[in-house]
């Protein structure tokens, strides 16, 4: 927006300067315009809005009314299923030996390979051919079609080479005769054909019969019918079937399908539910038969598998003569623990016989007389030689007799010889029990090793033969269990066919729809209406974002510290090229009675002053400063004083197009000094009000102004006039307007409503802020109804812009005016 404000403020200062040098003192500043939203100004806006708005509405209500009439309703019909297994056999209390029969509750897998089964071609096939969707007939309306399911007054029969997804357009000419037509290879073939006589089109021969639905009143109507392939039913059915789990705990599928038949769509969702719980039944019969018969085929091969491992293990017993040879691994190591006690047995009596040789020989069996050799000897008794311990005891009584004689007696005496003699008898025969015992115990010592190297050997071989048999035993074990489980499974699987029965419950059956689910007719309404409000909106939202120009009164205040002396209404009377005096043709007009009180406010700033000097200026041209100026020095000079108007817009002079005169001298005449002011003066149609041009454009306007001279000017006009109003050059544009407006005593700045911008209002802040224009004032010019704070006024002036007044007697307006000024 500032971009373009500034290509318009160059444009014009090339107009004004021809093509001059001259520099604005001013630039519109790109400023935002407000903290927040101007509710006046948007009040504003929506209120010239409200027709666009109403019409915006309208148009979203008739658009849901024509949705409405040219759509058409789609409806659904749904059903609610229950799938379920009841067993019987669980009831019976075979549970636990059914074990892997069917579950009571089926999981969320199942649930969803049931849908696809509904969804699968089995299911499309039995439905193509049991309700008949192979042909589609229509019945032709103003705008849309109705499809005839179950109501068509005619049925289609046909074989042959089948023209497919092909329209045949039929009209019944009467009740005999009709005529067909149909589009092939891009060209629309007919002909008249008779009911129940078949013909041909193409290679198909085509048979259409009365039905049941024909009478008189067909004959008005047109129809058409269509041959459908697969294909083109099962994308019909896929698109509009819907089938959904709605309770996986319970079981429960939901199957819904939309057309435009609500009668249609109820067929087929029953015709579903039939055919599913055909199809479960048959897939029930057939997988059984399919389980029977595979556990009977592996029941015969285990059954010969297992004969043969039980022979090969039969003919390994004959072979080894053993059953389990690791028993008799544990037994032989038995026999050889026991032949090593015995083996240690009989080291310990051997080693005692060779101690009882020695003290044999030594005479040393019992260390005292009154202790006897089994006392003495321990071990003796493990002997269990009951001969051996008889004579050691009667050894050592001999020996501690041959001692006791042996004191009392020499060696050579008989009594000691005779013992002597006894005691060598009697210890050779204990000797010689001694080499018998020794040589028996040598002998069973021999016995014993000979075993242990049998069974040693046995041992050695056992290792094999367990092995063999471990590979015979491990497939007989296996087959064993296979043939077990495969007699338990398959005695399972008849118990629980026998006790299962199909439990298949339509909870909710399909109902005819009456109402369509699309379009609903409320929402498509809220729709359009929400439709036209949001448009409504946003038309107000952009004409108040791109509203940038001054309205109101209330803006020009609030966005300037400047006071408002008033407001000037739209002058429409008539239209006007250049500004002109009209306040003395309409003394009573509202524009008239706007200026006389900027003229009394005027008072109240300069009461104290009887001579005053007013500068009107304005940001840009365009903005009616010279109406102003013309049409307040009228008001003022009605009053009995003496008024000059100064143009001083040298670069652009209007003064004297406003009152029709020349402008061969004036002010710059005056400034150069080749005129004086009484040569330069000019009377208007008002005694008291005078005025002087702008003269001839001069190349320096600035320095003449700055001249001495023109202060001696305004002193010469002071003597004769009561007040100077002098029409300044736009501020926004050059110098002039701010030098002339620091030599007067009221500066008024002027505001055009609908025309200026905005961002005009921060420059008057600026320029009072910079040059301290404590009495800078602002008129509001061209103001309509709507710019002020209840009452109608304004102007039009320059760029075609016409000006007009109202008289205290108006002409009636129609009601297409009023209501036309009521929205603006």
């Amino acid at each position: 927006m500032a971009v373009n404000e500034n290509a318009e403020l160059e444009e014009l200062i090339r107009n004004a300067t021809g093509g001059g040098s001259a520099t604005p003192i001013l630039e519109p500043e790109s400023t935002d315009e407000g903290g927040g939203i101007d509710f006046d100004t948007l009040l504003l806006v929506a209120r010239r809005s409200l027709l666009w708005v109403v019409l915006l509405i309208g148009l979203g209500v008739t658009g849901s009314w024509l949705f409405l009439r040219y759509t058409k309703p789609l409806y659904q019909s749904s059903s609610l299923l229950k799938l379920d297994e009841k067993t019987e056999a669980g009831e019976l209390g075979l549970g636990g030996i059914v074990g892997t029969g069917v579950e009571n509750r089926q999981s969320i897998n199942k649930l969803s390979g049931e849908v696809e089964l509904i969804k699968s071609n089995i299911i499309y096939r039995r439905l193509r051919d049991s309700l008949g969707l192979n042909v589609t007939y229509y019945a032709e309306g103003t705008v849309l079609e109705s499809e005839l399911y179950g109501l068509s007054p005619f049925v289609v029969e046909y074989q042959g080479d089948i023209l497919y997804n092909t329209k045949f357009s039929l009209d019944i000419t009467d009740t005999k005769t009709f005529q067909l037509s149909y589009p092939v290879a891009g060209q629309t073939q007919s002909g008249e054909h008779s009911f129940n006589q078949p013909f041909k089109v193409g290679g198909m021969t085509l048979l259409i019969r009365p039905s049941a639905m024909f009478n008189k009143e067909v004959l008005d109507r047109k129809y058409h019918f269509v041959i459908n392939d697969e294909g083109a039913i099962n994308s019909y059915l896929d698109q509009n079937l819907m089938v959904s789990i709605v309770n996986p705990d319970a079981n429960t599928i939901q199957i819904s399908f939309q057309d435009y038949t609500p009668a249609k769509a109820r067929a087929i969702v029953n015709k579903i539910d039939t055919v599913y719980l055909q199809e479960k039944l048959a897939q029930k019969s057939a997988a059984s038969a399919q389980k029977l018969k595979f556990l009977d085929q592996q029941l015969n091969e285990n059954r010969q598998n297992l004969q043969d491992a039980e022979e090969n293990l039969q003919n390994f017993v004959r072979r080894t003569k053993t059953y389990d040879v690791r028993s008799i691994v544990a037994e032989l190591k038995g026999r050889v623990e026991e032949i090593e006690e015995e083996r240690l047995e009989l080291n310990e009596k051997r080693q005692l016989l060779a101690d009882l040789a020695k003290m044999v020989d030594q005479e040393s069996l019992a260390p005292r007389e009154d202790m006897t050799v089994e006392e003495s000897i321990p071990g003796l008794n493990t002997l269990a030689d009951a001969q051996l311990s008889q004579q050691l005891g009667e050894l050592n009584g001999l020996v501690f007799d041959l001692r006791r004689v042996r004191r009392s007696n020499r060696e050579t005496t008989e009594a000691v010889q005779s013992r002597l003699d006894r005691v060598n008898y009697v210890k050779g025969n204990v000797q010689r029990t001694l080499r018998q015992s020794q040589d028996q115990l040598r002998k069973q010592s021999a016995l014993l090793d000979q075993k242990r190297n049998t069974f040693d050997n046995e041992l050695q071989l056992l290792p094999e033969r367990a092995t063999e048999e471990d590979r015979l035993k491990r497939p007989l074990a296996q087959y064993v269990g296979t043939y077990t489980m495969l007699m338990a499974r398959k005695a399972d699987f008849l118990i629980a066919i026998a006790g299962t029965t199909p439990d298949f419950q339509i909870l909710s059956p399909a109902s005819m729809p009456s109402a369509p689910i699309s379009p609903v007719r409320l929402m498509v309404y809220a729709i359009g209406l929400a439709s036209g409000i949001v448009l409504g909106l946003g038309l107000i939202a952009v004409r108040y974002l791109m509203h940038n120009t001054v309205t109101s009164v209330r803006e020009l205040e609030r966005a300037t510290t400047a006071s408002v002396l008033g407001v000037i209404p739209t002058y429409d009377k008539e239209k006007m090229s250049v500004s002109k005096l009209v306040v003395d043709k309409s003394p009573k007009s509202a524009i008239s009675e706007s200026i006389r009180s900027i003229r009394t406010n005027l008072d109240f700033i300069s009461s104290s002053k009887k001579k005053r000097m007013i500068s009107v200026t304005s940001t840009i041209s365009g903005e009616g400063k010279t109406f102003v100026s013309v049409n307040l020095g009228g008001i003022i000079a009605l009053s009995e004083q003496r008024v000059v108007i100064l143009d001083l817009d040298m670069r652009k002079p209007k003064v004297n197009l406003a009152f029709g005169a020349e402008n061969v001298k004036g002010v710059s005449t005056i400034l150069i000094e080749k005129h004086t002011v009484l040569e330069c003066v000019q009377h208007t149609s008002i005694p008291t009000l005078d005025f002087i041009s702008a003269g001839p454009t001069p190349p320096n306007p600035s320095e003449l102004i700055l001249s001495p001279r023109f202060d001696e000017m305004l002193a010469e006009l002071h003597q004769v006039y009561d007040v100077i109003l002098i029409d300044t050059p736009p501020v926004g544009l050059v110098t002039d307007g701010i030098l002339i407006m620091r030599k007067a005593d009221i500066p008024i700045y002027i505001v055009r409503a609908n025309y200026s911008k905005k961002t005009f209002l921060k420059n008057i802040n600026k320029l009072i802020k910079a040059n301290n224009f404590t009495r800078l004032c602002t008129i509001l010019n061209d103001a309509r109804a709507s710019g002020l704070y209840g009452y109608g006024y304004g102007y039009g002036y320059g760029y075609g812009y016409g000006q007009g007044y109202y008289e205290e007697t108006k002409p009636a307006e129609g009601a297409l005016s009023r209501l036309r000024k009521r929205f603006s």
